[in-house]
Order: C-alpha cells, then sequence, then structure tokens
C-alpha cells in the first residue's frame, strides 16, 4: 500500500499590532523580537523535516518567511510551491478589528478555544467548514503528487486539513492546539488518511530542562 505524508508547519509568530487584532488571512508580518528566542524551533524543524519533500507555502509573507528561515537554520534550500487555497481563514467584515470590539458583534457564545462559535461565518467572510471545503482538495492533490510534502500554513489550514482528514466537526476541529513552530502530521495510506502527530514540539522545549 502506498503511503504518502503531509507535514504541516505552522508559520511563526506574528508582530504584537496584529496580535491585538483579528488578522485572518490579512498579510501581517512575523514578530522580529522572537526571531532569536525562536531560533532553536526552527534548527529543530530544520532537522526533523523529511528530506527530499517538495515544499509549499501560502500567498502569505509570514508562512514565505518562516519556510525560508527554516532553510537558514539548516534545512536544504528548496523550491517553493505557493499554493492560495492554503491560506488562513477569511474573516470579511472582522477582519482588522480588535477582540474587545468583535465581543459586540457576537450573535452566539463563542467556542471555548476560538474567539467565536465554531460554526459562525463572519460577514463577508469563510466558517472553518468553508476553509476545510477549499483545503481538502488540496491535501488530497498532494497526497497523490508526493511521497513526503511539507506545507507551511496558518491554524485555520492546518486545523481545516485535520477536520478533513478525521471526518470532523468544527466544533471538534477547533479543540485541536496547533501552536506557532509546531509540527502536525498526516499520512495517507492508499484511500486512508491517519493522523500520526498533531501540535509537536521538541521535548524539553528549547530553554527548559
Amino acid at each position: 500500500m502506498s503511503v504518502s505524508r503531509l507535514f504541516l508547519v505552522r508559520h511563526a509568530l506574528v508582530e504584537p499590532s496584529a496580535r491585538a487584532i483579528l488578522y485572518g488571512d490579512m498579510d501581517v508580518r512575523l514578530c522580529e523580537a522572537q526571531l532569536e528566542a525562536e531560533a532553536a524551533l526552527y534548527r529543530w524543524l530544520a532537522a526533523r523535516l523529511p528530506r527530499p519533500a517538495r515544499w509549499v507555502t501560502t500567498p502569505l509573507a509570514r508562512t514565505r518567511a518562516t519556510a525560508a528561515a527554516i532553510f537558514a537554520a539548516g534545512y536544504p534550500e528548496q523550491e517553493v510551491a505557493i499554493e492560495p487555497a492554503l491560506a488562513e481563514q477569511h474573516l470579511g467584515e472582522w477582519q482588522g478589528i480588535t477582540h474587545e470590539a468583535l465581543t459586540e458583534r457576537l450573535l452566539e457564545p463563542p467556542h471555548p478555544f476560538w474567539p467565536h462559535a465554531a460554526e459562525t461565518r463572519p460577514p463577508g467572510g469563510e466558517s472553518l467548514e468553508d476553509v476545510r471545503g477549499r483545503v481538502g482538495p488540496v491535501i488530497e492533490r498532494l497526497a497523490a503528487e508526493a511521497d513526503d510534502a511539507v506545507v507551511v500554513a496558518h491554524g485555520g489550514s492546518i486545523r481545516a486539513a485535520i477536520m478533513h482528514a478525521m471526518g470532523l466537526s468544527a466544533q471538534q476541529a477547533l479543540a485541536f492546539s496547533v501552536k506557532n513552530l509546531s509540527l502536525t502530521t498526516l499520512e495517507k495510506h492508499g484511500a486512508h488518511w491517519r493522523v500520526s502527530g498533531v501540535n509537536e514540539e521538541p521535548w524539553p522545549f528549547p530553554g527548559e530542562g
């Protein structure tokens, strides 16, 4: 039976001004103040990710910059394909507003681990189910085209990939933690998906132990 593996890396932490708002698929920069603190994570990823592998990022600068930092940390530099369908969830009219302002617009209680309800589609934007609808076909194609692929993406699109692979609801998918610079690994065994790791980080975490 053929086996394909997708290694999904969430981009590094974004700048503080972006973290104060709902940035969705806005093109925000990485946090330069975190570069030194994240150096060990980049080195871990450079050693942990498979070689050879096909590399894919989204059009947003934060994923392309994260891929470049992994190459700089020791992974041989690769040609990187851009896949627009793996971009972060578009939040429509809510993009750019503060988290405090969002609470005034909510019609339903938020998910315990998300700013709004799991099934909510922001005005002019996407629900997580909408994101799954565009992410699912892409990960199926990547699994069909390459034995190993590294995808530098976003928390929303990585949860959508897990959602697709496991047949989960949005409510269930949002219960998964997907930290910045963590690794999620999906395997395609013939016609079947298996999740072999979610939110993987080095242990002990850099700076601990």
